[in-house]
């Protein structure tokens, strides 16, 4: 078996749109204005795009906002930044959880062994 995700489906994004046209249509209507210019310059708003992408693991977008983050004028330090920073709010959100898991074990220890 090949790779899994092929560099040349990035270019094929748009057949996703194929079976469902309209619903195609909304997407791009509503996609191409997040990114322009507002409250966040569109190089902004891309480098978010690229910190997102690591964050969710999606190939095909970080090929896509590495592209358009170097086109928007960002460096190699300035995309790594925006990297870390996702990794660090991903990594925060995991060890968070953890107050999941001690509230279970808490509720399950018997009193005496329970930190509370």
């Amino acid at each position: 078996m090949g790779d899994y995700y092929r560099a040349e489906d990035l270019e094929r994004f748009a057949e996703v749109g194929q079976d469902a046209p309209a619903l195609w249509q909304q997407f791009l209507q509503w996609y191409g204005p997040v990114f322009e210019a507002g409250a966040l310059s569109k190089r902004e708003k891309v480098l978010i795009a690229l910190a997102v992408a690591h964050a969710v693991q999606c190939p095909y977008c970080i090929d896509a906002y590495t592209q358009e983050s170097l086109a928007q004028g960002a460096d190699m330090a300035q995309m790594t930044e925006a990297v870390h920073v996702a990794a660090a709010i991903r990594g925060g959100a995991t060890l968070v959880h953890g107050l999941q898991m001690r509230h279970v074990a808490e509720g399950l220890l018997p009193a005496e062994e329970s930190p509370r």
